[in-house]
């Protein structure tokens, strides 16, 4: 103890150990300085020397690396998941991006861990969250959007020193079923048949852009006819069409009394468009010939809606508009989507099944990889695991290699007939 009473001064950046009056052994760890400049230091205590040491080198050590927690109080897992979403992600990430996070956040995550502090959240707290959400009848896709958010969310939180660990990123998601987001393509028979019950209606070659090229939704729905080149035969993806978000404009005086999209003076809060972030998306893409002919006769069709509504026209420029013009809503489309199947006496499925139908077209059409990958839109670094993803080897291919197989090793089909014949005494 007369030894701890003769300190010598410490260099900067030192910790200070010493016995204090309480009979326990005390630290003041240096950590860095707080927001103001000041000199921020952690206080530690612990009954003997030996334990205080041990817990000194490990916070140094925290420290050295960057993991330490930053000087302030601790944040709450609920508080740095909502000051996340609002204030760090929302600025910097798309606006269907942004709802994803902000449902996992407000229904599953806030409710479901937010009472923790963030730096003594476990994994084992996340993957109890998981197993509730799924007993509650939440699919396991959903726990999966749930873990990326907060994997997402507490590695900032880590990288700015709020947390020394990535609980999520240690946690387990639930297993995700193989037949979850399994994908049979439509046969060329009920592409057919959609294309029959397709030229019946408005908007016909918006279906068969989706069918014969793979356009996304947003795609399709974002064109402009300045990004359609029909004397060249192709078109241009620059942007995508966006969900629209709405807020009330009734007014809290006279409240309306409806979910604010059914507002009567509702107010649009999301931009029409994106232009598309990766440089594969903004692609050309070739049209072919029967799909020049459709869009000729769609622009022809659209003039005469034009002259016929006269001063309710809402001019747009988009190639698919609404009978009025201004762009086609998503989930109109959406519900086109479904009449359409049910009219065609086709089974029912995804929008985006359509996407994965022309992807498999164009593998059975012996199309290089690479120009799959320009026309689907497929990032140089992902198209093996999109490709992996999208296109499907139908039963008929299989059967086919399995006769070529046969031929190869056994002989052609007629001779290993005969040959079973001449086994059997015939």
């Amino acid at each position: 103890m007369a030894e701890e009473k003769k300190r010598t001064r410490r260099a900067n950046g030192e910790s200070a150990i010493y016995l204090g009056k309480d009979g326990r052994w005390h630290a003041r760890v240096p950590m860095g300085y707080k927001d103001d400049g000041s000199p921020y230091r952690r206080h530690l205590t612990r009954p003997t020397r030996k334990e205080l040491v041990d817990e000194v080198r490990r916070l140094e050590k925290q420290r050295d690396e960057g993991s330490a927690r930053q000087p302030g109080k601790p944040w709450t897992v609920a508080k740095w998941l909502e000051h996340w979403v609002e204030n760090i992600a929302k600025p910097v990430v798309s606006e269907n991006t942004y709802a994803g996070y902000e449902v996992a956040v407000r229904v599953h995550l806030v409710p479901g861990i937010g009472r923790h502090r963030i730096d003594r959240l476990e994994p084992e707290h996340l993957e109890s969250l998981y197993r509730r959400m799924q007993s509650a009848g939440s699919k396991a896709g959903t726990a999966h959007q749930a873990h990326r958010t907060a994997r997402t969310a507490l590695g900032e939180a880590v990288r700015r020193g709020h947390a020394a660990k990535n609980a999520a990123a240690l946690a387990k998601p639930p297993r995700m079923e193989e037949d979850e987001n399994e994908v049979e393509p439509y046969s060329v028979d009920e592409v057919q048949s959609l294309l029959l019950e397709v030229n019946k209606r408005r908007n016909s070659a918006r279906w068969m852009l989706a069918l014969a090229l793979g356009l996304r939704q947003g795609e399709t729905l974002g064109l402009r006819w300045s990004d359609v080149d029909l004397d060249n035969e192709y078109l241009k993806l620059r942007r995508n069409r966006l969900r629209p978000k709405y807020e009330h404009g009734c007014g809290e005086a006279a409240p309306c009394g409806r979910k604010a999209g059914y507002c009567p003076a509702r107010l649009q809060v999301r931009r029409e468009t994106k232009n598309t972030k990766s440089r594969a998306g903004r692609r050309a893409v070739p049209l072919p010939g029967p799909l020049v002919v459709m869009l000729r006769s769609h622009r022809e069709a659209q003039a005469r809606e034009r002259t016929a509504a006269g001063n309710l026209w809402t001019e747009s420029e988009y190639v698919f508009t609404k009978p009025l013009g201004g762009p086609l809503s998503p989930n109109t489309d959406y519900h086109d989507w479904k009449r359409l199947l049910e009219d065609a006496s086709v089974r029912d499925g995804r929008l985006h099944d359509a996407r994965h139908t022309a992807g498999t077209v164009l593998m059975l059409l012996g199309v290089p990889d690479r120009v799959i990958d320009q026309i689907m839109g497929w990032e140089p670094g992902t198209s093996q695991r999109m490709r992996a993803r999208y296109l499907h080897v139908p039963d008929a291919m299989l059967k086919d290699v399995a006769r070529k197989i046969a031929g190869a090793i056994w002989g052609t089909p007629e001779t290993a007939a005969v040959d079973k014949n001449q086994d059997n005494g015939v």
